[in-house]
């Protein structure tokens, strides 16, 4: 993201970004995708409502035709016991009455006397055959019916029971009674049930996307809204409060475009403050060479007074482009840092030292107080000369026979270290702006103090780029205290 001639280019690319969103297939679009999901919504229950339907007719149907021919078959049982029919099979209203069962429900039935000797099969195929099979036997022992439905016949089995009061089991009659009918009738209810799936389906999509087409226009909405701001109303917020999703984004975009506005302002501004920093000693040198080349005959003195004014502008405008170049470096994100184990102690020990000549000249003292010997995964280069942007600060904006004092001290996490001084403090409609980029507090005395008006943009960046924090509390009048709080371990 970057700003090109007055233009927002991040904006661009948003267009850029829309118009090839405009272009996916309609099949990714979000409109289509909710009106999928509303019909597998809709499918998914009428699937189980089929599926439970049918299961039960099902059930139902073989619950009833069981029990249909468990009836009839216990009273033909009765008959055969009244009759004799076990000793004796040639009734023809027993035989008819078994025929006419059999063919109603196209079925077969067995009767089996007690020797498991088949004297009765509706298909004439078995007569006089022995039957020994697991359903027959335990129908016999037990003196209970039995019932074994399968995907294609329900059997069953009836014991044949004297009523002599001790239940004497003569003989066992099995029925396989046909389920192609009850298979037919499921068939065709899944066959309607299916259509009928298919057009509730159908419906579903197109009511799905025409609520779709409803509930996707807020965002429809948001990307006209963004289309226009990158057409150029950059100073216009936009407002989609339909859904509490849409005024989210929209809340969240405003932000990002306030942040643009501020960026292209800073942006604005910094090169404005550029300008006028580099330009200004390159003023002074113009004029001091010009003064010397309109002279002749200058006297040594004054030639020499003249040079030493244009090697301190040289000096002054090397300073200024050193401070930006350092603060170009810190603002790139691929900068590195080169951490390691530093004894912060010692680091601070040796920037007060290299101070004491500064601060000895208009006599002032730098104290230091160390609660606990802390050891940190720093950057020590950008550390130092963070800190010791901040202890000269408070050397070059004190008062005579002032003070500065350094403590440092640290927890389980972070190290803290607070720079304060007796200084002339700072007003409170300049605090939050210190930190800016060529922003000095006293303008009228700065070219008298020194200074290029980066050092503590650079001393913010070196924090920053340690996952640290800086906070300044100052007072007109009552010095000023910068803290600042930095992790022990380096976190990449």
């Amino acid at each position: 993201m970057y700003i090109r001639n007055g233009e927002l280019v991040i904006i661009s690319r948003v267009s850029v970004n829309i118009k090839a969103v405009k272009g996916f297939s309609f099949f990714r679009s979000l409109r289509f995708r909710i009106a999928v999901i509303l019909v597998i919504i809709g499918i998914i229950p009428s699937i189980v409502v089929e599926y439970g339907i049918v299961s039960s007719y099902r059930d139902r149907a073989v619950s009833i035709r069981t029990v249909n021919v468990m009836n009839q078959c216990d009273i033909l049982c009765n008959q055969m016991i009244s009759e004799n029919y076990l000793e004796n099979p040639t009734s023809a209203t027993l035989n008819s009455e078994l025929d006419l069962l059999s063919n109603i429900y196209s079925g077969r039935i067995l009767i089996v006397d007690s020797h498991f000797r088949i004297i009765k099969d509706t298909f004439n195929l078995d007569v006089g055959k022995t039957m020994i099979s697991e359903e027959i036997i335990t129908s016999y022992k037990t003196n209970s019916a039995g019932q074994y439905p399968s995907s294609k016949y329900i059997e069953m089995t009836l014991p044949i029971t004297v009523k002599d009061g001790a239940g004497t089991v003569q003989g066992v009659m099995m029925a396989s009674i046909s389920m192609d009918e009850i298979n037919a009738s499921v068939r065709i209810l899944e066959q309607k049930g299916t259509f009928l799936m298919v057009i509730i389906s159908a419906l579903v999509l197109a009511f799905g996307y025409i609520l779709a087409g409803v509930l996707v226009k807020p965002f429809n909405k948001i990307t006209r809204a963004i289309e226009n701001i990158s057409a150029g109303y950059i100073d216009e917020d936009i407002s989609v409060p339909d859904y509490v999703e849409t005024q989210l984004i929209t809340n969240a975009f405003n932000e990002m475009m306030v942040k643009v506005r501020t960026l292209d302002e800073s942006r604005q501004e910094f090169v404005s403050n550029v300008s006028h920093e580099l330009k200004t000693p390159l003023t002074s040198m113009k004029v001091l060479a010009d003064s010397l080349v309109g002279q002749e005959n200058m006297p040594v003195e004054l030639y020499q007074e003249f040079m030493q004014d244009i090697t301190e502008e040289i000096d002054r405008e090397n300073e200024i482009i050193t401070d930006l170049l350092a603060l170009v470096k810190m603002d790139k994100k691929a900068s590195t840092l080169n951490i390691e184990m530093v004894n912060i102690n010692d680091m601070l020990e040796l920037i007060l030292k290299r101070l004491k000549p500064i601060a000895a000249e208009r006599n002032i003292r730098l104290l230091v107080d160390s609660f606990r010997p802390v050891n940190a995964q720093i950057d020590e280069m950008k550390l130092t000369l963070a800190f010791t942007n901040l202890v000269e600060n408070g050397i070059k904006y004190n008062v005579e026979d002032g003070w500065v004092r350094i403590s440092l001290n640290a927890d389980h996490k972070y190290f803290y270290v607070v720079v304060a001084d007796s200084g002339m403090g700072i007003p409170a409609e300049a605090v939050d702006h210190v930190f800016d980029r060529f922003y000095r507090v006293d303008k009228s005395h700065s070219k008298e103090i020194g200074g290029t008006g980066l050092g503590l943009a650079i001393t913010k960046s070196a924090i920053m780029m340690h996952h640290g924090a800086v906070k300044v509390y100052s007072k007109e009048g009552e010095g000023a205290q910068f803290s600042v709080r930095i992790p022990l371990n380096h976190v990449e």
